[in-house]
């Protein structure tokens, strides 16, 4: 084996540093530095509005390649999803069709997003609903509003409206995600809930209900209320904007 052959198998677990253009003597270009340095500082004087999608991206970047010019990659990965919230709900294997893209990328972006969705979950949990719902509606929108598939979740609440739990039931295609009220209402009285709100996604953008959503709703309602629960709303996440069944009518009890 020639020297350089041994010593590029030394980087074939990654797949973003075979990607990078080797700098002599392993030190960042000084310009480049500069630019990281610029670019640090005018976030943490302005924070996230003093930054475009890219240059928020880009700050993403820096951790996981460190000796490379991200900013293409960067602009790559807002042409290819849209936006900077769509590049971190992308799937893994969305990402890594983007040119640049390897493991590393992936799980900075990952840990980013993970981030998000816990600190918008810490806002809602053990809160009471009234009081919180605009953070609820924010949360909803974090998690669900950029998925390319449906997800169907509950909110589980106590007899304050507190919100005690917030689960995963079921996950489905672009179109369409299987939902049974019998395995609903058993978790909620697992969890001994005293009502429920429940969300799901229309990865296409448009909130309106479906009737299949309006059919599966008063289903789930009724086999709530045999058993004393309280289903409060069913609400539909858009990509922009979210639609209430109470609040248009299409949910009573």
């Amino acid at each position: 084996m020639s020297q350089f052959a041994e010593s590029r198998s030394l980087f074939a677990d990654s797949d973003d540093v075979l990607r990078v253009t080797p700098v002599p003597s392993g030190r960042t270009p000084s310009y480049m530095r500069d630019h990281r340095k610029r670019l640090r500082e005018r976030f943490m004087q302005g924070g996230a509005t003093a930054v475009p999608d890219y240059e928020l991206l880009e700050l993403i970047l820096f951790r996981a390649i460190p000796r490379q010019d991200v900013k293409p990659l960067a602009r790559r990965l807002i042409d290819r999803f849209g936006d900077f919230n769509r590049v971190l709900s992308a799937s893994t294997g969305q990402l890594k069709q983007v040119d640049g893209v390897g493991d590393a990328v992936v799980i900075e972006l990952k840990v980013v997003e993970a981030a998000a969705h816990r600190l918008a979950r810490a806002k809602i949990m053990q809160r009471h609903v009234v009081s919180s719902w605009d953070a609820l509606l924010d949360y909803c929108h974090t998690t669900m509003a950029h998925r390319d598939t449906e997800q169907f979740r509950i909110l589980f609440l106590d007899t304050k409206n507190v919100l005690i739990a917030d689960e995963e039931q079921a996950k489905g295609t672009l179109d369409h995600v299987p939902v049974y009220p019998r395995e609903v209402v058993k978790r909620a009285l697992e969890l001994n809930a005293a009502s429920l709100i429940l969300v799901h996604n229309h990865p296409s953008g448009d909130p309106t209900p479906s009737d299949a959503d309006i059919q599966m709703t008063r289903q789930i309602s009724s086999a709530a209320a045999s058993l004393g629960l309280t289903v409060h709303d069913h609400l539909i996440i858009g990509k922009s904007c979210e639609l209430s069944f109470r609040a248009h009518g299409l949910l009573s009890n």
